[in-house]
């Protein structure tokens, strides 16, 4: 099962999101009265301190085995024929693949062949709410990967099946649908929804920029007080050194 059409963001938007955080992302999101954005569990398979993506979800659903339906006794290359291969073929580049899988401890929902796949039809990263394997490959591939652990498991060998591909799904007790935002670094990864991205990008990166400046002055021995949350007198001092600038 999958959804045939949905609408891609836009290059503009991918583009405003580019130097904003996921922490920045999920505060200014809270303050515009969405407030489920977090996709909780995932963590970067590559502890690097630059990894970031921003790009558009595409989605992969899976959900329990039953024998009656699909059973994991049946062997691999049944996959083929699953939205697992579906998702994967829909790929374009730029897309950002948001898996739902319960958290499993046990199920692989992706390996080095499938994420080698996805790196050669352009795709900009993974966020996978459960496990993958094949860990070293996929870190060699330099495809970045949010996931919550790795497993010796192949996707449908234990708990699970990959049933639908481009749905809403819940990852990580967070909605997302096909064609929001994701924007994911080493705080985590955050869904945006298309119609907010401009606006809370122009938003975020003054914020960024405010709290550049507070950085700035806390390193040189200001007081934490007066330059965070940046109010008052401390705030006046920014105003000022912007217009020099």
């Amino acid at each position: 099962m999958h959804t045939s059409s949905f609408v891609r963001p836009t290059a503009r938007m991918v583009e405003a999101l580019a130097d904003v955080s996921a922490a920045t992302a999920c505060a200014k999101l809270h303050q515009m009265g969405i407030t489920r954005t977090f996709i909780d569990g995932p963590v970067p398979l590559h502890r690097e301190p630059d990894v970031k993506i921003t790009g558009g979800a595409v989605t992969l659903q899976f959900l329990p085995q039953r024998e009656d339906v699909f059973s994991g006794a049946e062997q691999e290359d049944i996959e083929r024929k699953t939205a697992l291969w579906g998702v994967l073929e829909s790929i374009r580049p730029g897309d950002v693949l948001v898996v739902s899988a319960y958290a499993s401890h046990f199920t692989g929902c992706l390996g080095d062949m499938l994420v080698r796949y996805f790196k050669l039809r352009g795709g900009a990263g993974i966020v996978v709410d459960g496990r993958v394997r094949d860990a070293a490959r996929i870190r060699a591939l330099g495809v970045p990967v949010w996931c919550t652990g790795v497993t010796p498991h192949y996707a449908s060998q234990t708990e699970l099946f990959p049933s639908a591909f481009n749905v809403p799904v819940g990852v990580g007790g967070t909605l997302v649908t096909p064609g929001d935002l994701i924007v994911a670094d080493e705080d985590g990864a955050v869904v945006v929804p298309q119609h907010s991205a401009v606006p809370l990008a122009e938003d975020a990166l003054l914020h960024q920029d405010r709290e550049a400046f507070a950085r700035q002055r806390l390193d040189e021995g200001a007081r934490l007080s007066d330059y965070y949350p940046l109010t008052g007198a401390g705030m006046d001092e920014y105003l000022a050194s912007r217009s020099a600038d």
